[in-house]
């Protein structure tokens, strides 16, 4: 097989989900792509590399120093919800359900793989929060323990801030079997239950 094809059957495979047959099979299908559509292929991963950055207000991914989110003045300025994955902050704006602002940590506290509130920028979140008016922090986590830790060493640290702390409902989803639901969910489930109408 040819250097060059190789070298794009190793690169497809850096993706996470892809192993060696569908990156065999990418890597052959851009060999019927026309010299526009390569070039216009090679340039936006390139772009990519060269524009995107962080957010220096809310972490999240722009082209700019501040994002739009952050920009936008037409947004509820009472609710901010922290994010561990900046792939969520685009999930809820393609939602169009929620108009507030977003913060995206560096991932959640996990003692057990050696990851500490300091590595996560938790400095940032607290400064944001000390400098603006919100009323509510919303903790939009996928459940589990690291997001339940975190939740509360967060809230822990404004306990005396007056902010509201919730987070996103969770539990039994429609269909599923109980037998095959962890018990953290079965827990979340039932404190987080609601009367019957």
């Amino acid at each position: 097989m040819p250097e060059s094809i190789k070298r794009v059957i190793e690169s497809f495979k850096m993706l996470p989900g892809v192993g060696e047959k569908t990156a065999e099979r990418l890597a052959f299908s851009i060999l019927d792509f026309d010299e526009d559509q390569i070039e216009l292929f090679s340039s936006s991963i390139t772009e990519v590399g060269e524009k995107i950055r962080k957010c220096s207000i809310c972490n999240s991914l722009t082209e700019n120093d501040v994002c739009d989110i952050c920009l936008d003045k037409t947004r509820n300025q009472n609710i901010l919800c922290v994010v561990d994955d900046v792939k969520n902050v685009f999930i809820f704006e393609k939602m169009a359900m929620f108009n507030g602002y977003y913060h995206v940590l560096d991932g959640l506290i996990s003692p057990m793989d050696g990851v500490n509130p300091e590595d996560i920028g938790l400095e940032r979140l607290l400064d944001r929060i000390h400098n603006a008016n919100f009323k509510e922090v919303v903790f939009a986590f996928n459940p589990s323990i690291e997001a339940e830790t975190t939740s509360m060493y967060i809230k822990r640290i404004l306990s005396d801030s007056g902010l509201i702390f919730t987070r996103l409902a969770s539990g039994v989803p429609m269909g599923a079997n109980m037998e095959y639901i962890d018990s953290l969910t079965l827990e979340r489930a039932l404190n987080d239950r609601k009367e019957v109408e």
